[in-house]
């Protein structure tokens, strides 16, 4: 009998218990992984808010905020870093969930429409990018992000959406959000908005920032004028800027209505995005405030319509 149990074991027979073992094994070492990674991102995060505190309490922005922004031959990227007036608990949970995203991203002036929604397990935004102004939404282009929760810890929230392709031929679309908590019930949080272009895509945007989009400026502050006025980033930095503000503007709107009653916080947003937009007039301002407010009072409830 002992000779029978040893041949088996040769040819391959694995005792239940011993597969257990491994799969516990293989679960601990991807859960010890995992908390590593975001206790390493947590402590960046918090190095970040360190070295900027002189920044975040003086800048041009009237708010607890920093901004840089890079380009290369192939991409450009913009990074916002702020403090927010929101516990961290509550920033999690409003941000962690895909509809909720289609909420915030609705809020900038050239989303269209957005619709969550989820397939075998992945989660998916369908957003429709076009014009400032009334547009129909098969008019609009459309860019399918990928959503995912990257980590959703107790002291650490990273959200990212990534979309292959985009308008006038960009790709690699990526929005990633990282959030940690600090004293006061307060937050702070790391905003990424980035995508890449190819030759076609640069011509594009070349030609769209030598015509219509030739006095548009970004927020980086690259000399001073004869009196001290400054001058600001343009081209394709400026570009990103601009649209990295936007995001971080509707974020910022769409915490902030959580205190209204639901059937209120949609006006709440408008008001607050729009409020927060004309901080920067030179930047964002693109439509009266009544133009915007018809404009996405219409364009939410077509959304709506199409859950």
């Amino acid at each position: 009998m002992t000779k029978r149990r040893a041949s088996t074991a040769k040819a391959g027979w694995t005792p239940a218990w011993l597969f257990a073992a491994l799969a516990f094994l293989g679960s601990s070492m991807a859960y010890t992984t995992a908390n590593a990674a975001d206790s390493a991102a947590t402590a960046v995060l918090r190095a970040k808010y360190g070295v900027l505190q002189e920044q975040l309490q003086h800048n041009q922005f009237q708010r607890p905020l920093y901004m840089e922004s890079g380009e290369t031959s192939e991409s450009v990227k913009g990074d916002v870093y702020a403090l927010i007036k929101h516990p961290f608990a509550t920033t999690a949970a409003s941000l962690s969930k895909s509809a909720q995203w289609c909420d915030i991203m609705m809020l900038h002036i050239n989303t269209k429409f957005c619709r969550a929604s989820s397939n075998s397990g992945s989660d998916h935004l369908q957003v429709n990018i076009g014009k400032k102004y009334d547009q129909a939404v098969e008019d609009a282009y459309k860019v399918k992000f990928s959503y995912r929760v990257v980590s959703n810890a107790p002291d650490y929230l990273k959200v990212m959406l990534t979309a292959d392709a985009g308008p006038l031929s960009t790709r690699d679309y990526q929005v990633v959000l990282e959030a940690i908590p600090l004293a006061n019930n307060q937050t702070f949080i790391h905003l990424i908005y980035s995508y890449g272009f190819g030759t076609a895509g640069r011509l594009a945007m070349q030609t769209y920032l030598g015509t219509i989009g030739s006095s548009k400026m970004g927020f980086t502050v690259v000399s001073k004028q004869s009196q001290g006025e400054p001058n600001y980033i343009g081209g394709m930095r400026g570009l990103v800027e601009r649209n990295t503000m936007r995001y971080y503007l509707a974020i910022e709107a769409f915490l902030g209505a959580l205190s209204t009653p639901p059937p209120a916080q949609l006006e709440r947003r408008l008001y607050d995005w729009f409020a927060f937009s004309e901080q920067y007039p030179r930047q964002l301002r693109e439509l009266k405030q009544n133009e915007y407010l018809d404009m996405k009072r219409r364009e939410f409830a077509r959304m709506k319509e199409h859950v």
